[in-house]
């Protein structure tokens, strides 16, 4: 069996957000970097699934020379080895520019299940791993509470659904599985783990080394901004057509979230 799980570097919810004059990113100089939280549980589902039936566990993350902390931080922890994707030209990208760039570096890695947190604590979207599960022509599922080896070419999981019902889907591998934080109880790093962990490799990848095809990102990022707190009710009248007018003008050219 042989996992990956992909852990991303963010910033900890105590710390201080500041913007940069540029207005594109924070000024880093007072936060606090930590491993994201619904990927510490997709590790430590990693590793118990290692335990019951062998196989490897690599710890993936993309972004600057400080996110190789989680890296070390999962390998401590019982990871057998790191994949650390950096270079400039990844900065800003969108979440599906980001998946092909995984993609790429997974593509002769043959991984029998690649593990996510179910969400970032920075960005949220919740999109990589159904996104890596069509990029490698994986099966998915999402908020997984539970997971159960069925053989060399399945797998059971628990998703968890509205109102606290929950279903069992059985998945053909290989698979990509979104993990949904309290699936397990993270284990800490032991001193043992530490020492082990200065031994294992952590393959470096730039640009150079992973084959996109070219990155057209769709998204782009214009602003970073704190909003000002002010109350204003505009009442609209008349016709339903002539109300539908005034909205979409209203989010066109005021609130400007409509091109």
């Amino acid at each position: 069996m042989k996992i990956c799980v992909l852990i991303k570097q963010v910033p900890d919810k105590n710390s201080p957000l500041t913007i940069a004059s540029d207005h594109l990113s924070l000024l880093d100089s007072n936060i606090t970097w930590i491993s994201n939280e619904s990927d510490i549980y997709a590790l430590e589902e990693a590793l118990l699934l290692k335990e019951t039936h062998g196989g490897e566990v690599v710890v993936c993350t993309l972004g600057p020379d400080s996110s190789s902390r989680v890296i070390k931080d999962a390998l401590s922890k019982g990871a057998d080895r790191g994949i650390f994707i950096r270079d400039d030209v990844f900065n800003n990208l969108d979440i599906l520019s980001l998946a092909k760039v995984f993609a790429s570096a997974f593509k002769d890695e043959k991984f029998d299940l690649i593990l996510t947190g179910l969400q970032s604590d920075d960005y949220g979207n919740s999109q990589l791993g159904l996104l890596l599960a069509e990029l490698l022509n994986m099966s998915h599922a999402s908020l997984v509470m539970g997971t159960e080896i069925q053989n060399d070419t399945s797998i059971k999981v628990k998703r968890e659904l509205e109102s606290g019902w929950f279903q069992w889907t059985k998945l053909d591998l290989p698979a990509s599985l979104t993990i949904q934080s309290g699936i397990n109880t993270p284990r800490y790093a032991s001193l043992q783990g530490i020492m082990k962990m200065k031994n294992k490799p952590i393959d470096e990848l730039t640009e150079n080394d992973i084959k996109t095809g070219g990155l057209m990102p769709k998204v782009k990022l214009n602003n970073i901004f704190i909003p000002e707190k002010a109350k204003e009710t505009t009442y609209l009248d008349g016709s339903p057509d002539e109300i539908s007018q005034k909205l979409v003008d209203l989010f066109k050219n005021e609130i400007k979230v409509l091109n």
